[in-house]
């Protein structure tokens, strides 16, 4: 008692005093409520998950043993030889002067083809290119391969060409020289020219004007203008021109369409 009242003595003393106790209270307070107030926590069980990462393995796919039997069995494409020119496509070919004996031009092209035989697909087949000289008389003067893709074509046409029946002589009794692409495939197309355009001057070819040999003085080459007939020489070239064949409509259409044809063309929006 006598130490509180020396303690108090003073209001410093005092208001400390006041402070300890006030703090000692609330020790004694904690310390016998929070082990009934707080609940313990759960222990929380940890599961252990195990990843166990296997290589790729390629997927393979069930072999169809029929498709493959059918694959192997399958028949190469083929194409018969067409038949020779008639006696007819002769005479017309013999009269017709126009664009380098034309007319005459495809009717050799389509004798030769027609004793070379059927054509198989598989590596035999192909294509070969020819420069063709011929006489007057129709003899052959000179045959020169430009490119082939094909030996036995090659071997086929040379031999063909040369055993062929003596053909008529030149619609223009001067030598016909000319180049004459052979297809010995079975995708050849048709060949057969049409002749309605065959008065209409040609296009003449392209060449630059700016052009320079580095020799010559330097001027813009002019491009040569096609001479257009006059109106009696038209008349009488429209007199040579024949009918054309339903064939050879349907032949230049396809040849347009392979040309010209897109895949950009006509898409469906």
């Amino acid at each position: 008692m006598f130490r509180l009242n020396r303690l108090i003595q003073t209001p410093q003393s005092a208001f400390k005093s006041a402070i300890i106790l006030s703090l000692a209270l609330h020790v004694c307070f904690l310390l016998l409520w929070a082990p009934s107030a707080v609940k313990p926590l759960k222990k929380i069980k940890d599961d252990v998950v195990v990843i166990k990462l296997n290589e790729p393995q390629e997927k393979q796919e069930p072999v169809n043993i029929q498709k493959n039997q059918t694959l192997t069995t399958k028949a190469p494409a083929t194409q018969a030889a067409p038949n020779a020119p008639t006696a007819e496509e002769w005479a017309f070919a013999s009269t017709y002067t126009l664009k380098n004996s034309k007319g005459y031009r495809h009717t050799w092209g389509k004798q030769v083809r027609s004793m070379m035989g059927t054509a198989v697909e598989g590596v035999d087949q192909g294509q070969v290119r020819f420069r063709i000289e011929i006489a007057p008389n129709g003899s052959i003067i000179r045959v020169e391969t430009l490119w082939k893709t094909s030996d036995k074509a090659e071997v086929l046409a040379r031999k063909a060409i040369y055993s062929m029946p003596p053909p008529p002589p030149t619609p223009t009794g001067k030598p016909l020289i000319f180049e004459k692409t052979i297809s010995f495939t079975p995708f050849a197309a048709d060949d057969t020219p049409i002749y309605s355009g065959d008065c209409l001057p040609d296009t003449p070819a392209f060449t630059n004007p700016f052009a320079w040999d580095g020799k010559s003085s330097q001027a813009m080459k002019q491009n040569i203008p096609t001479e257009k007939l006059s109106p009696e020489a038209l008349a009488e070239c429209l007199k040579q021109l024949p009918q054309d064949s339903i064939e050879g409509v349907a032949a230049h259409n396809r040849r347009q369409l392979d040309q010209w044809e897109s895949n950009r063309l006509n898409q469906k929006k």
